[in-house]
Order: C-alpha cells, then sequence, then structure tokens
C-alpha cells in the first residue's frame, strides 16, 4: 500500500472509531472509598439496593382517530337582488367627498334604527353611492366607506351587525343625472333596501 491510501485508511477507521464511541452509553459515576486504616475492623458492606424486576410492557392501545369537525362556513350573504324598497327606511346623504354622518342624518338613523330593532325578522342592505365627480374606483371606495359609517352607527344604537349587508356603488346608480350641486348632493347617500328572513 502506499503512504497516502494508508494514512487516508487510518482517519476514515479513527473517524469511525470515535463515532462508535460516542454513541456508547456512559457509564455512571463511581465513588472511591478510601481504605480503612491497618488494623481497623472492616466497615460492613454496603447491601446492594434492590434491582427493580423488570415489568412487561404492554403496548399502548392506540389512540382512537378523531377527525375535526369543519370549520364553520360563514353563511353567505343575500344577494342585492333579493332585498325591495321600504318607505319606512329613510335615506341619509353626506358632503361632497365625506362619509362624516352628519347631525340631521343622525335623527334619520336613530328612527332607522328604532324600526329595525323592533323587526328583527328583517335584514337590510345599505347600498353607499356617490356623485359622478372622482373617479369610478375612488367613487366606489367612498360610497363603501359611508356605508360602513352608516352601519358603525346602527350598531351603536342596538342592530345587530349580521342583520346588515353593504354594498357600494359609487356613481354607477345615481338619483339625479343633472349636473348640479343639488343633484349631486341627492347622489352622495347611503340607501335601505330590506328582506324578510
Amino acid at each position: 500500500m502506499n503512504r497516502h491510501m494508508h494514512r487516508g485508511l487510518t482517519v476514515v477507521v479513527l473517524v469511525l472509531l470515535a463515532g462508535a464511541l460516542a454513541g456508547c452509553p456512559k457509564r455512571p459515576a463511581t465513588t472511591a472509598v478510601a481504605a480503612p486504616a491497618p488494623g481497623a475492623p472492616a466497615p460492613a458492606a454496603p447491601a446492594p439496593a434492590p434491582v427493580p424486576a423488570p415489568r412487561a410492557v404492554e403496548p399502548a392501545a392506540p389512540a382512537p382517530s378523531v377527525t375535526p369537525a369543519p370549520a364553520p362556513v360563514p353563511a353567505q350573504p343575500p344577494a342585492p337582488k333579493e332585498f325591495v324598497a321600504a318607505d319606512v327606511l329613510k335615506d341619509i346623504h353626506f358632503d361632497f367627498d365625506k362619509y362624516d354622518i352628519r347631525p340631521g342624518d343622525a335623527k334619520i338613523l336613530d328612527a332607522n334604527a328604532g324600526w329595525m330593532k323592533a323587526n328583527p325578522k328583517y335584514l337590510v342592505l345599505i347600498e353607499g353611492h356617490a356623485d359622478e365627480r372622482g373617479t369610478n374606483e375612488y367613487n366606489l371606495a367612498l360610497g363603501e366607506r359611508r356605508a360602513k359609517a352608516t352601519l358603525s352607527y346602527l350598531v351603536s344604537q342596538g342592530v345587530q351587525a349580521s342583520r346588515v349587508t353593504l354594498i357600494s356603488y359609487g356613481e354607477e346608480r345615481p338619483q339625479c343625472t343633472e349636473k348640479t350641486e343639488a343633484c349631486w348632493a341627492r347622489n352622495r347617500r347611503a340607501h335601505f333596501l330590506v328582506k324578510a328572513q
């Protein structure tokens, strides 16, 4: 054998030996007892500790397989076309580019909330609308904020949010098509529709 092969083989053997020794269980530490002085009586050897008899280990019964219950699927809200107009619920209106509830409109919402609490068998759809100024995307987002602000106010008055569905139409469904401030003000609204449960 040449020297390189002999050296490589020695390294491999040492690595395997080190791995085998590292895997062996450790011996318990022992304490050395001093030898008795000459002429002293030898102490009695301690009795060996009793070794427990090995117990037969019975295999554990397999755990019953439990299939987790599927997560409840939230109910789909009714489609907007399932709702109808209700003269008893009045629209509220918003200032240009705003979604704050105005004091006069808060009184209208108080009356709407009273009717909704007195008629729990009805679901309600709140439509958020905007005037035609601004982009379609902006007006859809503004209509959504108006519908959410309206819902938030109703919930603060004791209406259950689970009875209400929101949708935004932005500028897509105007009440008025004239290019005047009075017309645009009519289009900036939250509109209410109902559906019997």
